[in-house]
């Protein structure tokens, strides 16, 4: 009887190594282009994602639907970088920008309106950048960032309308075109 038992366990181990392989193949992607949106480094980021995963291993039998598993993972990912605040405030230092994927087949010109864009971003107070991010980089929900970011899905609405606001705004004046 206690081989049985023993087997059973053992199945069930393999089912769970099996679903979190799984979700790091899907989402391992996801998890480091948050990451260094959040912290700005490379080598941050990749520790974040280290973190991330190994909380995501220990509490894999708290997601229960595979479907959620992103939003979950992202709002693992973001309680791990507010917990890093928590234990040590961190130097930072400018990251290059050939440390991020490049963008394949971009001519010049569309690289460099990106890089600015991402510069605009950047410059957002945190709160409407993390939403806007959430927003255009995964193409998230309103709904699935209030999940992320524990926040109310009127909160988060109202921050994307004011993340949209002050980036226009932004770019109005470093481009000198009104849109009305």
């Amino acid at each position: 009887m206690l081989g049985i038992v023993s087997f059973k366990s053992a199945g069930a181990m393999f089912e769970q190594q099996k679903k979190y392989e799984a979700l790091v193949r899907a989402y391992a992607p996801d998890l480091y282009r948050y990451a260094y949106w959040l912290c700005r480094s490379a080598p941050l980021a990749e520790d974040l994602v280290q973190e991330t995963l190994l909380r995501a291993w220990k509490n894999l039998t708290q997601l229960k639907d595979v479907t959620a598993a992103r939003s979950w993972l992202l709002s693992i990912l973001r309680n791990e970088n507010a917990r890093r605040f928590e234990r040590k405030q961190f130097e930072y230092t400018e990251t290059e920008q050939d440390l991020l994927p490049a963008t394949a087949d971009a001519d010049p010109e569309s690289q460099l309106a990106a890089e600015r864009l991402e510069q605009k971003i950047v410059s957002l107070p945190e709160q409407y950048r993390e939403v806007l991010t959430l927003q255009l980089l995964f193409g998230m929900t309103g709904d699935e960032i209030a999940q992320v970011s524990q926040s109310n899905l009127n909160t988060v609405n109202t921050r994307l309308f004011r993340a949209r606001m002050l980036l226009r705004q932004q770019l109005t004046v470093a481009t000198g075109v009104h849109h009305g």
